[in-house]
């Protein structure tokens, strides 16, 4: 079971604001197929596909690739790490949970909104084949 992080920043869009600060995230996974397998279903919801496969690397997005899942590459105990996909809708967070546990994903919190966060903050939390904790967020009012 490993994890790592790769972190790539794009400089700016035209008004010169920083686009978005993660360019992509990478992760290592023990079993390729149990995890090409739970990002498949539960990335559909969300809007992202598999859209490019190098056998030992697979890149999900939606206009690009900008989460990978690829083979272990160092040894030892791995620290979890928390991954948030953005969700289009609360009912794409309910499928997204959904497509989880019908996989016999780990349900760490169900779906709800999370005042805690602000007012509309709708989330929910799995654990994907290599023990992160993986979350939908929608960020809109229902």
């Amino acid at each position: 079971m490993g994890t790592s992080l790769t972190v790539a920043v794009r400089v700016s869009d035209r008004d010169g604001r920083l686009a978005h600060m993660i360019d992509h995230l990478g992760i290592q996974c023990d079993d390729m197929a149990a995890s090409a397998a739970f990002y498949d279903a539960v990335l559909a919801p969300v809007g992202g596909k598999r859209m490019m496969d190098f056998g030992e690397a697979i890149g999900y997005g939606q206009d690009r690739p900008d989460f990978w899942i690829g083979t272990a590459q160092t040894a030892g105990r791995p620290r979890e790490s928390h991954i948030s996909f953005t969700a289009p809708s609360r009912a794409a967070v309910l499928a997204f949970f959904d497509a989880a546990v019908s996989l016999g994903a780990e349900v760490l919190h169900e779906p709800r909104v999370w005042p805690e966060y602000h007012d509309t903050y709708f989330g929910a939390f799995v654990r994907d084949p290599d023990g992160n904790n993986v979350e939908a967020v929608c960020h809109l009012p229902e």
